[in-house]
C-alpha cells in the first residue's frame, strides 16, 4: 500500500511541480509548450535551490504574487540565463510534463495522462488501500488527467532523460 502512495505522490508532485511555481495564474492547459534545450535544463536545475529559499513565499502567495516578490523571482530567474520568469516557469512545466511520464525503474515514456490512468485503474483495482484514501487518490488522480497535458514535443524527452537524475536530486 505504501507504495501506491510514494508512486502517486512523486506522479502527482512531478506533474505539478512546474505549475506550482506559476503565479501567473494559468491552468495546465494553458501550458506553453516548447522544445527544451540542454541549456535550459541546466539553467533550471541551477535555479532550483534560490527557488527553493523563497519557497514559502511563493506558497504564501498562491496565485498571484506582490510585487517585490514577483520581482524576486524576475531575479532569479535572470541570474540562470532566463529572459524572464515566464520563461522559467514554462521550462519547469516542460520538464514535468516528461518527468511525469518517466518509469522510475526503466526510464521508458509514456504520455503523463497515460499513466495517470493506469494508475488510476490500479488505485481502483487495489482492495488493501483504505476506502477513504482510496477516494481522495482517485479524486486527486481524476483531477490530474483532466489538467494535464499531453506531451507535444517529443524530443524533450531526450533532453530531459539526460538530466533526470540532477533533476530529481534538485527538486528534492
Amino acid at each position: 500500500m505504501t507504495g501506491y502512495f510514494d508512486r502517486i505522490a512523486k506522479l502527482l508532485g512531478v506533474v505539478i511541480a512546474g505549475l506550482l511555481i506559476s503565479l501567473s495564474g494559468a491552468g495546465a492547459q494553458e501550458v506553453k509548450q516548447i522544445k527544451l534545450t540542454d541549456a535550459q535544463v541546466s539553467n533550471f536545475i541551477k535555479a532550483q535551490s534560490d527557488l527553493a529559499a523563497i519557497a514559502s513565499k511563493i506558497q504564501a502567495a498562491g496565485e498571484t504574487a506582490d510585487p517585490a516578490l514577483q520581482a524576486e523571482l524576475e531575479g532569479i530567474a535572470k541570474k540562470h540565463g532566463f529572459e524572464s520568469f515566464a520563461e522559467l516557469d514554462d521550462v519547469a512545466a516542460n520538464i514535468s510534463i516528461v518527468m511525469a511520464g518517466l518509469d522510475t525503474q526503466t526510464g521508458e515514456f509514456t504520455d503523463p495522462v497515460e499513466a495517470l490512468q493506469k494508475e488510476l485503474d490500479d488505485v481502483k483495482k487495489d482492495e488493501s488501500i483504505p476506502d477513504a484514501d482510496k477516494k481522495q487518490l482517485v479524486d486527486e488522480l481524476s483531477e490530474a488527467i483532466k489538467t494535464t497535458p499531453p506531451l507535444q514535443n517529443k524530443e524533450n524527452i531526450e533532453v530531459v532523460k539526460t538530466h533526470r537524475a540532477e533533476i530529481e536530486k534538485a527538486l528534492q
